[in-house]
């Protein structure tokens, strides 16, 4: 059986259902595979697979303690008519660049591929372990984690889902999805701060053995449903096997080719998910991490040095607005050897000093890895460029990974002879205002909807019920609170 091990502790083992369950360990590393698996059939065997069928095949290799009756389950659960394709994640090719799009489920932005199929797998995973206790998800969200979690828990039998959210840093649209959601089991919570503040308030939370304790005694069983949490990041894997299947389909590729694969990056979730894929055997060249003006990645990799002692920057690309990005542990782990000391080490640096500088022998372990990052104003380029050369209509984080792909072809252009893949990772609906901004080059004093109506006008599209659906829609959560004040929020709702 596939075991997983935390990142700071080479003592902690569980079986992929418990690591599910559990969400972060107890040290505060977060689960890792003993052992990367490797794709157990070739290439051309999966190409006529549909996505569900490919799940499947990816998913049962890191969750093998599932039956296979139990993990077709929660797949057809998950990749069924709530997205607007069958396809699940089609692949269009604009000017030059693949972009996949993850936007088509419920909430229109990428976490949906994941966050549809976690609620299955975490409620099975309950079954599995005997566990009677209510599961409560905790989860800080840059924008899009927290609607997508909303809407995959909501009224799930079993669970409650506590979404934290930076109040003032995320677009109006992805504030007003939140807020309206429905569910006697859900609670939304605009925190005084950013995102940081409130992944590190929801950190500090699990980490607090005496309130996990406390909670237990009650019925309660904490866990998470951002990417820190392996049953999140699992499903990303496969959308990166399907980019290269309807590419080899459709013979834009030979078996054994490579790809490139361009990711708009904040908390290293999505990229991760790429790096897995490629360990497993996809043939991935290079994976580039495109960051926005928060580039604490882009100098990672350029330097060796995380360094997130700098001012935080509130973008058009909300989402990606983030200093310490979670996920980047699970990377620093495998570049060390799998050596829980040295990430512990690692991770008490940043916790303690905001910084910390990996060796030369990790650097050479990061060769995979390109980074590049756009600004603001390149950004809003990028959009009125590609539309106006193309019609295609970029959301303002797929547009940084797209200006990213730009530069670097100008710098690298041997690398660039072979397909880019881009993670288009929402859809332009969600910040319409700033698409628009940057396809008009002016920005009117109106309110969201009417940026919406006018970007399906003018780029011919049709508007999300994601969207419509939140135009009149009554808003139930109000709460607002300081950072300081998670933990009894989290006491409140409970009671």
């Amino acid at each position: 059986m596939m075991l997983y091990n935390s990142t700071r502790n080479k003592n902690t083992t569980l079986s992929p259902s418990q690591a599910i369950l559990k969400g972060l360990s107890d040290d505060g590393g977060l689960f890792v595979p003993e052992k990367i698996p490797v794709m157990d059939r070739k290439i051309d065997e999966l190409k006529e697979l549909t996505y569900r069928e490919l799940a499947y095949e990816v998913m049962k290799l890191w969750f093998d303690d599932f039956t296979e009756e139990e993990l077709k389950k929660c797949i057809d659960s998950a990749y069924d008519d709530k997205f607007d394709t069958p396809e699940i994640a089609p692949l269009a090719y604009s000017g030059g660049a693949y972009y996949l799009e993850l936007y088509h489920g419920k909430t229109i932005a990428f976490k949906d591929m994941a966050l549809s199929i976690l609620p299955y797998l975490m409620t099975t995973s309950a079954r599995k372990n005997n566990v009677e206790d209510e599961i409560v998800i905790l989860t800080a969200t840059s924008g899009d984690t927290g609607k997508a979690a909303l809407a995959g828990f909501a009224d799930v039998k079993g669970t409650r889902i506590i979404v934290f959210y930076p109040k003032d840093g995320v677009s109006p649209i992805q504030k007003l999805q939140m807020v309206t959601q429905e569910g006697d089991n859900t609670l939304v919570v605009g925190v005084d701060g950013n995102f940081d503040d409130c992944q590190t308030g929801v950190k500090r939370i699990f980490n607090d053995e005496d309130f996990k304790a406390e909670i237990l005694k009650k019925g309660y069983r904490l866990s998470s449903a951002n990417s820190i949490n392996i049953g999140r990041l699992v499903p990303q894997i496969v959308y990166y096997f399907y980019a290269y299947l309807k590419l080899l389909k459709n013979e834009k590729l030979v078996t054994g080719d490579k790809i490139n694969v361009c990711v708009p990056t904040g908390n290293f979730g999505n990229i991760l998910a790429a790096y897995y894929a490629k360990n497993m055997g996809l043939p991935i060249d290079k994976l580039i991490c495109a960051s926005n003006d928060n580039k604490v990645l882009f100098d990672f990799f350029n330097s060796g040095v995380y360094d997130r002692n700098r001012e935080f920057i509130l973008t058009a690309s909300p989402s990606m607005d983030i200093l310490i990005s979670s996920n980047l542990e699970r990377l620093l782990y495998h570049i060390a050897g799998n050596d829980p000391e040295k990430t512990a080490k690692l991770m008490k640096d940043l916790s303690e000093g905001g910084k910390y500088e990996i060796t030369d022998d990790m650097k050479k372990n990061l060769e995979s890895f390109m980074a590049g990052y756009a600004s603001q104003e390149e950004t809003f380029k990028e959009i009125k460029r590609v539309f106006t050369d193309t019609g295609y209509v970029l959301d303002t984080h797929t547009a940084v990974a797209s200006s990213v792909v730009c530069a670097l072809k100008g710098k690298h252009q041997e690398l660039f002879n072979k397909p880019v893949v881009i993670a288009s990772t929402a859809s332009p609906f969600k910040f319409a205002k700033s698409v628009m901004y940057a396809i008009n080059g002016r920005e009117d004093e109106k309110d969201d909807f009417y940026y919406v109506d006018e970007l399906a006008s003018k780029g011919n599209l049709v508007i999300p019920e994601a969207v419509n659906g939140i135009r009149n829609a009554a808003v139930r959560h109000r709460m607002t609170i300081a950072a300081d004040e998670m933990k009894k929020a989290v006491t409140d709702f409970l009671k």
